[in-house]
């Protein structure tokens, strides 16, 4: 822009020396008019210059417009550039403190290698001379086997030698012993032979003094023989007629036994059934929660009672009718063969909500069929039939894998026998914080269950 002025005031003062010479020459003129041609070639040369230097003025004026146009769109571009290469200055030094990090790191991972080459030196080393001491105790422990090979072997025949000893030894003392004893035996017969001897004779001397009183006395001891026949032969048909009461008694005690609940009527707890198969057992009578003649089952009232059990004890029954317990799968079986039988399934939640299942047609198979469940049809206040997922399934424990689970065995899983599935919806004899629930859009978890059964009306 300086530079700009400086020319406009340049050409400024040229136009006024062009107009101060422009009106000297036209005086001249006017007062000579000979000089006329004289002026305008003096003019001419005097102006000529002048206007060229205008004329050059102006193409620089213009030149430095556009100078200047360039000179601001560099400038533009200038700035524009060096706020990139601040940028790219930023971006190089954040790069160039991740690299010294980098650096660091790298260095500090080479010192970390250096130590840890260090460690695994003298790890090699130390394993290099255990190495070699169980190589050398390698060496002395085959020795030593090869030494124990041979005592062995020498123990053997030892042992081999002293039990054809002590055979003999033995069959000695049994030779000795059945002399002695043969000795014995012929010194005892000899002194019975003695005393025989002496009887007989003895004998012989009666024989002959009694002789004669037999010969008198002998029919009447054939009377008497024929009496002792007669009583012998009464005595016989009493004891026939013994044994048949006994009989008739133990068959009218077994009708009387009974083998449901259902002769006790309201009177609940324990009694004595009699089931063919079995014999007498005890069972827990209930009339109380749903009527007269249930035998409970399986209760789970909140005892300790551990249900995780093997196979033999879940056949036998276990557990105290006075808290939780299982009766039986053996005896579920003899009595549920007899005739038709209901179950009823008592259930409360921990929030203490009751509710009921009840099955028409409840039986267990035998043992070689696994005792496997029979239901019937489902009835209740409980919303969902969750039992019905067991029906026709074995009984499965910890020792008796009979489920149809992938992963495993069931009873291992619930901590509890039962007849699962692909491990049961309602597992009542798992324990009680973790699996003892029923099925019912999702788990309700029970701190109460009962099973019942009595003959279908």
């Amino acid at each position: 822009m300086g530079r700009i002025t400086f020319n406009g005031v340049l050409l400024l003062m040229i136009l006024q020396i062009f107009l101060v010479a422009t009106t000297t020459g036209d005086e001249t003129c006017e007062t000579d008019r000979k000089m006329e041609e004289r002026c305008r070639l003096h003019n001419y040369k005097t102006v000529k210059p002048l206007l060229d230097y205008f004329r050059q003025v102006r193409n620089e004026l213009e030149q430095s417009e556009t100078k200047e146009k360039q000179i601001s769109e560099l400038n533009s571009d200038l700035m524009e550039k060096y706020h990139e290469i601040v940028r790219i200055h930023e971006t190089f030094k954040k790069e160039a403190d991740l690299l010294n990090a980098y650096k660091n790191k790298v260095i500090k991972g080479e010192h970390d290698l250096l130590l840890c080459q260090n460690k695994v030196d003298k790890s090699e080393s130390i394993i290099n001379s255990q190495q070699n001491t169980i190589l050398k105790f390698e060496n002395q422990l085959s020795d030593k086997s090869t030494n124990l090979e041979n005592c062995q072997v020498q123990l053997k025949s030892v042992n081999s030698r002293l039990i054809e000893k002590d055979e003999n030894i033995k069959r000695l003392n049994e030779i000795i012993k059945n002399n002695t004893e043969h000795q014995k035996t012929l010194e005892l017969e000899l002194e019975k032979s003695k005393s025989i001897l002496v009887k007989h004779e003895k004998d012989i001397q009666l024989c002959r003094s009694e002789n004669n009183k037999l010969n008198r006395t002998s029919e009447n001891i054939r009377e008497e023989q024929k009496n002792i026949q007669l009583k012998l032969k009464d005595a016989e048909t009493k004891l026939i007629d013994k044994v048949k009461e006994n009989q008739l008694c133990q068959s009218a005690l077994h009708k009387l036994s009974p083998t449901t609940c259902l002769p006790f009527g309201d009177y609940s707890g324990v009694h004595q059934l009699n089931v063919s198969g079995i014999g007498l057992f005890n069972v827990l009578c209930d009339s109380q929660l749903a009527g007269p003649g249930w035998i409970v089952i399986q209760q789970r009232v909140g005892g300790n009672e551990n249900f995780n059990r093997d196979w033999a004890t879940y056949r036998k029954g276990f557990g105290s009718f006075e808290s939780d317990f299982f009766l039986g799968l053996e005896k579920l079986h003899r009595i549920t063969s007899l005739q038709r039988f209901e179950l009823y399934i008592h259930l409360v939640t921990r929030y203490g909500s009751a509710y009921n299942a009840r099955y028409d047609d409840f039986k267990i198979s035998d043992e070689d069929n696994g005792y496997s469940l029979s239901l019937g049809k489902c009835n209740g206040t409980i919303l969902e039939d969750a039992l019905r997922d067991s029906e026709n399934m074995k009984f499965t424990t910890f020792d008796h894998d009979n489920d149809k689970a992938f992963y495993g065995n069931c009873a291992v899983w619930n901590e509890g026998g039962w007849w699962y599935n692909s491990c049961s919806a309602c597992p009542l004899n798992a324990p009680y914080e973790r699996y003892l629930s029923w099925r019912v859009n999702g788990y309700i978890l029970l701190e109460e269950v009962k099973m019942l059964i009595r003959p279908k009306e």
